[in-house]
């Protein structure tokens, strides 16, 4: 189910309405409905793909009793064994064929021609993200970080809460499950709240991503027969594109959860103002690069241990991070250019400069030294995002070389308006916004309530012309 969608508009406030008004009367049957409502969410989309959340969802439950073991060997195992399970998961349904495919052409290359049989299935919606809950929760278990939940309904609320379950944010067991265990009350200005998310998040995802889709679609589906500037234009359209529509559903995730008394973690915080690239990291995507740090990073010793590890631990987080998005050269080529940009500053002691605050924390506008600092970061990570968005390497290769070509042979064409120029119709206000609430993303209330006539008939000017949301497929 989308929630952009028909559908999720009658779904939203049919659970909403049972679980504050039917069932509110014990902790369980709140949870139970959750539970029923996420399954039901999930396997709108597919029903055959419940088994495999389920599947998940039961040996990871099981597998924390043993984790949690005394005997650290037996825990040891237990731990490994959801690994594999998890990851074998992810590897048949998401890796399978991309290996098989990689295989038979480096046989070829040495003479050898073998035909591996490829699976004819369609990647579950969701997969990374809930196995990752999955993951994150049996890490947190055996490092003593968090108990092993006895109430099965809890743990599988925690793993397949539907307003994360198809792209989160991910979740972490000691922050969510606690909420699942505690009894709801219900928090009108925490609803209002929500409301506001999910009209914001409906806002930049139905009338700003998905218009921007239309121009970075027709540029890079035909970039050989479009000018260098068209081609400029579109790559910055695809960066608002995918903030728009990623941010978007975040945006509209954290709301929902707030209608049913829950608060989940930020996944952004206005990436686009960052003045480097580790500041974006640490503002993109916040929980899946945050995952990454603690079960990963800080797990290979992170940069404790000499810039030679630290440099290699890089290069790891950014290649599995890209790896994890798809099976294909082009997200492993884009995690390592990030890596490229990503290392500099480490080698020279600056990757935590901008930890803390934010850019023109104190004044309206941003210094001339910040605008060059957020301009080159933005420009890097447009660049970059090129080939997260080409089916290629050698498409997105083809792209970047064909805009250089055509801007040397025709430099007069900055004199003309590019195709795809309108992209900044739905750019300039989406800044401007995000530059007003830079200070908390969650902070709407003081938007007047005309402004928030004006969106929702945007919304429902735009709505049912649209996409599925591009994470849907990670």
């Amino acid at each position: 189910m989308l929630f952009n969608s028909v559908e999720f508009f009658i779904f939203l406030p049919t659970v909403f309405c049972l679980y504050w008004f039917v069932f509110n009367r014990s902790l369980r049957l709140q949870n139970t409905l959750v539970l029923v409502a996420s399954y039901f969410f999930y396997g709108y989309w597919s029903y055959w793909f419940l088994g495999l959340l389920l599947l998940s969802t039961c040996l990871d439950y099981f597998y924390a009793f043993q984790v949690a073991s005394l005997d650290r060997k037996r825990a040891k195992f237990f731990l490994w064994l959801s690994i594999l399970n998890n990851l074998g998961i992810l590897g048949v349904f998401k890796y399978y064929n991309f290996f098989a495919a990689q295989f038979q052409h480096g046989f070829a290359l040495v003479g050898l021609h073998v035909n591996p049989t490829l699976l004819d299935i369609v990647l579950p919606i969701g997969i990374s993200f809930y196995t990752f809950h999955g993951l994150s929760y049996i890490f947190d278990v055996y490092r003593n970080r968090q108990k092993p939940v006895s109430d099965f309904v809890e743990y599988a609320v925690f793993v397949s809460f539907f307003p994360l379950l198809v792209a989160g944010p991910i979740e972490r067991a000691h922050h969510l499950l606690p909420q699942v265990q505690r009894k709801r009350t219900f928090n009108y200005a925490q609803a209002v709240e929500g409301c506001r998310l999910i009209l914001w998040g409906l806002f930049k995802k139905v009338v700003i991503a998905d218009h921007l889709a239309t121009i970075v679609n027709t540029a890079f589906g035909n970039y050989q027969e479009m000018n260098g500037t068209s081609l400029m234009v579109a790559a910055i359209a695809f960066s608002f594109q995918i903030y728009a529509d990623f941010s978007g559903y975040s945006d509209i995730a954290i709301g929902t959860a707030k209608l049913f008394g829950f608060e989940v973690l930020s996944n952004f915080k206005f990436p686009y103002f960052s003045r480097d690239i580790a500041e974006f990291w640490r503002r993109w995507h916040i929980s899946l690069s945050s995952w990454f740090r603690d079960y990963l990073y800080i797990p290979l010793g992170g940069s404790r241990q000499g810039k030679n590890r630290a440099v290699r631990n890089i290069f790891i987080i950014f290649l599995v991070s890209g790896f994890w998005h798809g099976a294909s050269w082009n997200y492993i080529a884009w995690g390592i250019i990030n890596a490229c940009g990503f290392l500099p500053l480490l080698l020279l002691n600056r990757n935590r400069v901008y930890v803390t605050g934010i850019v023109a924390e104190d004044r309206m506008l941003p210094n001339l030294k910040e605008v060059l600092q957020m301009g080159t970061t933005f420009i890097f990570i447009t660049i970059a995002w090129v080939f997260f968005r080409a089916h290629s390497v050698l498409i997105a290769l083809g792209y970047l070389r064909h805009i250089v070509a055509s801007i040397y042979r025709y430099p007069g064409q900055f004199l003309h308006v590019p195709d795809g120029s309108k992209a900044f119709i739905y750019i300039i206000p989406l800044i401007i916004c995000d530059w007003w609430l830079r200070r908390d993303e969650r902070k709407l209330k003081k938007v007047y309530p005309l402004v928030y006539l004006a969106i929702a008939v945007l919304i429902f000017y735009s709505f049912g012309k649209g996409h599925a949301f591009i994470y849907f497929q990670f």
